[in-house]
Formats: structure tokens, sequence, C-alpha cells
């Protein structure tokens, strides 16, 4: 049955009603559906002008710009009564925008994703009802709703608000069973939860100092020229590539000849530098930088790459980064909240890519008067996962003493040469307090015989993380698959455990068709190119691979995301002076009162330590905070 709330007229569709109704029914409820129209997508330049709540038996629709839905405050924030939306993080930065701050949410689509993660669908309301339910939904109507500042509701419209609502309780229960079969409730619980921490830093944004943005763009812009500049010296200084060097420049009035480019290549044209690699005698079948990194000893090539990773700057955090400064001069991005393993996205502005350089990250601020930044991320957040999951003692006791895991692993790994590297001055051995007492302790050690080494064992460390193979490690230290190989075998012979149980999850994702984190939230993604036996042996090994990372990016991903949870409950709870503004892999960042920032700097570090114990127990993860005046890596 739909209700109307708004201005008082006879209308065939629904019978007219008012707030305190609304409130009566809902108040007593443990399930209500939620829905809002808007006049466009920005909560802050546009505006709520509908709001529907009810189950599947009552709907009742509220004409927002005439009736207040602050009377609903008491209902949309309880902790006792499930909300359903569909795409919260929407609604809720319209909601906060009337002073209302959701609670206790189960997001249709949200949940869709952990069902189906790993599959290639659609998530949107029409789709997951007509897959799930068998249910069709006409979405035409809502771009009626766009710009409508004023006049009166169509009995359409008001149908196709409350049909938003009447639906979303018969899909939840539907949910529920499934979240069931697969054991996901943990996993839904978490993604809902942390859907309401993400739409905080939606809705909150971040400062950014433009005039020393704007310096910056300038700065990379010149870079660019002043390369492009090298890279035509060299073609018109090789024989080789005489080609690409006009024999006849065209004057102008204005511009004198020998300003005027004599090299023909258009260096952002990947096609050209193509043809110029090939001619210079590369064998390359694209200029992507991954495959060049292999060549990258050679001086022309090491310099093309310089002008790829300049011009990405120069382009993707130039002056059109600017466009993305809302009204109020700050920065907001759109979370993808749940990708195949589990991990966070950033949509358009991509935050998560922002250069890690600090001069990029320090040209963005609090925005607010006597505010400053707390940060948190974790110590080596993904090896505690793999110590945990292995087992491996070196590497428990490693991390459990705080010693360098990539310095303990490069000696056990080479053995002989990491002890004839070791010379005057090698700090490698230091003394430090250990339980009882002093012991000697390995340390990061930066003289030339060992600083080699160690990096080569730490790209395999970090590498595990990601399903390497030795391709990539042989792109990544510049050395040859063979030596790559041999390497990784080195390696895996000073590490059974580790070797075992990165065999164990490749396996498991072979024969099952899917991987799951650790518990408890045991998230599941599913391999859809999967066919038992059957299945393609290339396919397959990407099914390995995947099966090797998943558990371990997805179970830092759960955790982050724990984490999340627990400092929005913490600074609603308490009524603190501290916003969450953004969050980067392992890292939270929130701007707090400089009265404050000290005691938020205990409690942001405690409350990261905390999420991390479901998943390790042991409380071998570590969490490290700072302030300061500007963000940082």
């Amino acid at each position: 049955m739909i209700n109307f709330v708004g201005n008082p007229r006879l209308l065939d569709c629904c019978d007219p009603v008012t707030i305190q109704d609304v409130v009566d029914y809902c108040s007593d409820k443990t399930v209500l559906a939620v829905d809002t129209e808007t006049t466009g997508l920005s909560h802050l330049d546009d505006k709520m002008i509908m709001c529907q709540i009810g189950d599947d038996r009552m709907q009742f629709v509220i004409d927002t710009r005439y009736v207040s839905i602050l009377p609903l405050r008491e209902v949309l924030e309880s902790v006792s009564i499930v909300k359903i939306l569909h795409n919260v993080k929407f609604d809720y930065k319209f909601l906060r925008m009337s002073n209302i701050r959701l609670n206790n949410v189960w997001d249709t689509m949200l949940t869709s994703q952990v069902i189906n993660c790993g599959k290639q669908m659609s998530h949107s309301l029409n789709n997951v009802l007509q897959r799930d339910l068998n249910l069709t939904m006409d979405k035409s109507t809502r771009q009626e709703f766009v710009g409508k500042h004023d006049g009166e509701f169509t009995e359409s419209q008001i149908v196709y608000g409350a049909k938003d609502v009447q639906h979303l309780v018969q899909l939840y229960e539907h949910q529920k069973v499934k979240c069931d079969k697969y054991d996901l409730h943990a996993t839904a619980e978490l993604e809902n939860k942390a859907a309401l921490a993400f739409a905080d830093i939606e809705f909150n944004g971040i400062g950014l100092n433009i005039d020393t943005w704007k310096d910056l763009a300038k700065g990379a812009a010149k870079d660019v020229e002043l390369i492009s500049y090298a890279l035509d010296a060299f073609i018109e200084s090789n024989l080789k590539l005489n080609k690409f060097v006009d024999d006849y420049v065209q004057g102008d009035l204005f511009i004198g000849v020998e300003e005027l480019r004599k090299v023909n290549v258009n260096w952002a044209s990947p096609k050209q530098v193509l043809d110029v690699f090939k001619t210079y005698g590369l064998d390359v079948e694209d200029v992507n930088a991954k495959n060049l990194h292999v060549h990258s000893k050679d001086k022309f090539i090491s310099t093309y790459i310089r002008y790829k990773e300049q011009s990405k700057l120069a382009t993707s955090y130039g002056d059109k980064f600017l466009d993305n400064v809302d009204s109020d001069g700050r920065i907001r991005t759109n979370f993808k909240q749940i990708l195949n393993t589990g991990r966070v996205a950033s949509g358009k502005p991509n935050m998560q890519q922002i250069p890690a350089d600090n001069s990029y990250r320090n040209c963005f601020v609090s925005g607010y008067d006597d505010w400053v930044f707390v940060s948190g991320d974790y110590s080596s957040q993904e090896l505690c996962i793999i110590a945990t999951g292995s087992k491996d003692p070196v590497w428990l006791k490693a991390l459990e003493n705080g010693e360098d895991l990539h310095s303990v692993c490069a000696q056990l790994v080479y053995g002989k040469e990491w002890s004839d590297a070791i010379e005057a001055g090698c700090e490698y051995y230091a003394f430090k307090t250990l339980g009882g007492g002093t012991e000697i302790a390995k340390q990061k050690c930066n003289c030339p015989g060992h600083k080699k080494l160690r990096t080569n064992v730490k790209s395999i460390n970090f590498g595990l993380a990601y399903g390497m193979g030795p391709h990539k490690l042989a792109d990544t230290l510049l050395i040859s698959i063979k030596e790559a190989e041999k390497l990784i075998k080195k390696y895996f012979a000073a590490f059974p455990a580790i070797k075992n149980f990165l065999e164990s999850l490749g396996n498991y994702g072979k024969h099952n068709g899917h991987i799951k984190t650790y518990a408890p939230y045991r998230r599941i993604r599913w391999f859809e190119d999967w066919d038992g036996i059957n299945t393609d042996n290339t396919v397959m090994g990407k099914i390995e691979r995947a099966s090797k990372n998943t558990p371990i990016q997805g179970s830092g991903a759960d955790m982050c995301k724990s984490a999340l949870i627990m400092v929005r409950d913490f600074i609603y709870k308490n009524n603190l002076p501290v916003k969450i503004v953004m969050t980067v892999h392992d890292q939270i960042d929130t701007v707090v009162h400089a009265s404050y920032a000290d005691m938020w700097c205990t409690q942001l570090r405690e409350l990261m330590e905390k999420s991390t114990l479901d998943i390790i127990p042991s409380g071998l993860l570590k969490s490290e905070t700072e302030i300061s005046n500007v963000w940082k890596k």
C-alpha cells in the first residue's frame, strides 16, 4: 500500500498521510527499506526531493521539498532497525545533508557483489531483482527527477518511488539465504558497515592547496618539455635514426628556424615511438614502460621511460586535475568498494594513484583552521599475513623481534654470498633489547654488498602477495628469466613452509573454482572461467596465481575495512573532533582539531591494531601513526 506525505491532495495511487504516521509505523519495525530521489548526483550542489521508506506491506513516499524528514532521524539512526538500501553511499550523503547519519544498513548492491565476487555482471537494482527474484523494474522514470525543484509529483513518479522500496525487503531475505549457503554473513556485515565509513570519506572530502598544485603542474610540464628536447637530441645525433629528422624546416614569421623542431616524432604517440625503437634495433612489440624496463640500461630508453612517467604526472595530475575541486574547495572521490580480491578502488579522481612522492601528497591539507592530519598505516601488513598463513618460523621470529625481514631472508637465500658481503661499517648486526635482555637483532643494511641482495629478496617477499612468477621477477630485477627461476628456487629451498602455503592456496583454487580469505570473514572469490578438469591450462595458470594472492590481499582489505568501521564508530560514540578523509590501501587518514591530535594519534593506533586481531590473533601486526600539517605517504 502506497502512502504519500506532501501537499495534501487526492490521488488514486496512494493515500495522504502525515510524517507522524510514518514515524508511528516505522518505529516498531525491525527491518525497513529506504531510498531517495534527487535532482542530481552531487550531495553538495543537488537536492534530495523525495525520501521513500517502508516494507513490502506499506510504503511511504515523502516529498522532502515541503516536508522535513528529521522526525525520522531516530528511526534512521537506530542501531536495532535494519535499513535496506541499494547503493547506500549515495543516499547516505544526501541524508547527511539533512543532519541524519544512518546506522545498521544492508546494501543490496554491495551484498550482491559479495555473493558474486569475481563474476562479471551488473549489480544495478533492476539487474539484481531480475537475476534473484525474476522481477523487472522500469527505471526510465528516474530521469524525471533530475532538476525537478518544484511542481507536484505525478502518480507515476510516486508509484516509481514506492516500488524502489517495495521489493528491497524480499531481496534482503533472498540475499540472507544466499549468504547462509556460502557462509558469507561476516563478509556481508563487514562490507555493509564499512560502506558508511567510505560514505563519510566521500562526504567529508579532503582539502587542496590549489596554488601549490599549480606550481607542481607547471614544473611537470616544463620537465616533459626538457626531456623531449633530450630525446630529440638523441635522434639527431644517431645516424640510424636519420629518417626521423627533417631535411628542411618551414620557417615562421614569429619563430626563428633554430627554434623549430627538426625531429618529426610525436613522443606522445606510441605508434611513432615504436617505429623509432624498431629502427633503433630494439625488439619490442609495444612501448609500455613495463616491457621497456628490461632495456633501461640504455640511456635512450631510460630517457623515454622518464618522459612517459613525467607525461603522466603532467596530464593526470596537472591543471586538469583541478576540475575535480568541488564547490566548497575540497576534493572528493567515489570508492568502488569491492574488487575481485576484496580490495578497494578509487574512482574519479583516482586518489589511490596520487604519486607517492610527497611533493604531490603534501598539496592536500585539512582545509580547516587549527586542524591537522593524523594518519595510520600497518607495518608490513602483507608480510605478517603471509607469515601467519604459512607459519614459517623464520618469518614469525623476525617479525616478532622487529628485525628486518628482507635482510633475514636474504641471508638465508644467499648464504655464503651474504656472509662474504659483510664489510667494515656494515649495520646488519645491531644490539637491541629483545624480551629479557640484549640480543643481536638483524637490521636493514645499506652497505653496497647487502643492499643489492636485500633488494632482490624484497622483490620476492612482496611479489608473493601478487602471485609473482619468474617473468615478472626478471622484469623487476632486470635479470634473465633463467636467473629469476634460479633465484626463486633458492628462495623456496630456504622457506619450504611458504612454498607449501602458496601451493596449497593455488591447488585449492584450481580444484574448487574459488578461493577464500582468512577467517573469520572467509570472503569468496569465484573464478568464472573455471570448468573443473576441463579448464584450459592458460586459464588454470591464471586461477592458480589469483588463488595465491587473493587470500593475502583480501585479508589485508578485510582488516582495513574492519579498522575503518571501528574508527567511525569510535568517533561518533565519543563525539570527537575528528573526520575520516581518505584511505589508501593499508593507510587511514583523518583530520583532527590540533588540541586533540596527540590523544587521537594513540587512539587511532590502538583501533587499527585491534582490528587485526580477528585475522592475526597473535598481535603480530602493528600500526604506526603520525601527526602532520599535510597529507603524507
